[in-house]
């Protein structure tokens, strides 16, 4: 039986990712940095990355030492729920408790978990109480009405200051959740607006794995997180915002580049200053490619990921759990991989 090529270096990975968020946090008084995808088991980007280690981001931020802790975003809505996670049918309550039991084993300060778009809810509430007889902090945001388009509401008393501050004493705070949809940005927001009326410096980035803004559209790793995204109807695109300033492609996503101005805008409002990003990419530390050794590898562990999740999709379509949209775009990401 064939050994599969290793195709990446957790090590090369490590250390280009960790300077940069070291340096990014360098600039400020305190720079509160958003983990998209899994923080630990993630598993997509071991089958895509072969070599890569599933909980290289746990070790990334255990390296960090005391320069950085951690802060767990649940939104109430899918506590209420009950929302299961897709991959490992696990509740969005119990993913939060592992990531907390996680931290302690990685001694990894955690300085609290925030239930954002708070409005009441009795099961978010009963959360609370299990976190809070665990010793761990409980934070609330809230809905803001007319969001993300009323700035007047949203940089205000009534928006980002009607939410909960969350103290922290290190100069990395590392925003993260059991899933998308969690509230991780608007929980960086929030602290952003609460740092700049008490008078400190501090900013704000997005730790990204996938898609990977320095490769190809077409390259199979980044069709793979296509795929791998399909019921969230995630499309990777190039940044409009990045050719236009710098005549240079790069690879995002639409909820990315649909977000990004209105982080400019907002920014703009609480600072009083230009943001510092010119674009989506601008905002996003990735430096997954760095620790590409072997991109045939690579490439060849995408396109059998793509097969993969299109397995899943025929299986899904016949228990009746998803339409033919969802084939069609599984069916359209195995054709690019395969390209």
């Amino acid at each position: 039986m064939k050994t599969q090529s290793i195709g990446f270096d957790n090590e090369k990975y490590l250390a280009d990712q960790s300077a940069e968020i070291k340096s990014r946090a360098a600039q400020y008084g305190k720079l509160y940095l958003e983990f998209g995808g899994k923080l630990m088991n993630d598993n997509h980007a071991a089958r895509c990355l072969p070599g890569y280690d599933p909980n290289v981001k746990l070790r990334l931020l255990q390296s960090l030492g005391d320069q950085a802790e951690l802060v767990l975003c649940i939104y109430a809505g899918d506590i209420e729920a009950k929302k299961l996670r897709a991959d490992y049918g696990t509740s969005y309550e119990e993913e939060t408790l592992k990531l907390i039991d996680a931290m302690q084993q990685y001694s990894i300060a955690v300085r609290g978990v925030v239930i954002t778009r708070f409005d009441g809810h009795p099961a978010a509430r009963a959360f609370a109480k299990v976190l809070e007889e665990r010793g761990v902090a409980v934070f609330y945001h809230y809905p803001i009405k007319g969001y993300p388009n009323d700035l007047d509401t949203i940089v205000s008393d009534s928006g980002y200051g009607r939410n909960d501050f969350i103290p922290s004493e290190k100069p990395i705070v590392v925003v993260t959740g059991p899933g998308p949809g969690s509230g991780k940005f608007a929980t960086c927001l929030t602290m952003l607006y609460h740092e700049t009326l008490q008078g400190r410096r501090a900013a704000y980035a997005k730790f990204e794995t996938f898609p990977v803004w320095n490769m190809s559209l077409s390259h199979p790793l980044n069709v793979a997180y296509e795929a791998a995204t399909l019921e969230l109807e995630d499309e990777n695109q190039i940044d409009p915002h990045h050719w236009l300033k710098y005549r240079q492609m790069a690879v995002n996503y639409n909820r990315d580049v649909e977000a990004y101005p209105i982080l400019r805008v907002i920014w703009e409002r609480m600072m009083h200053q230009p943001c510092p990003y010119n674009s989506p990419t601008d905002m996003g530390v990735n430096r997954i490619a760095s620790g590409i050794i072997d991109d045939y590898a690579v490439r060849e562990a995408s396109r059998q990921e793509c097969h993969r999740r299109l397995d899943r999709v025929l299986a899904d379509l016949d228990a009746g759990k998803c339409g033919m949209d969802r084939l069609a775009r599984a069916l359209s990401c195995v054709a690019k991989a395969e390209g």
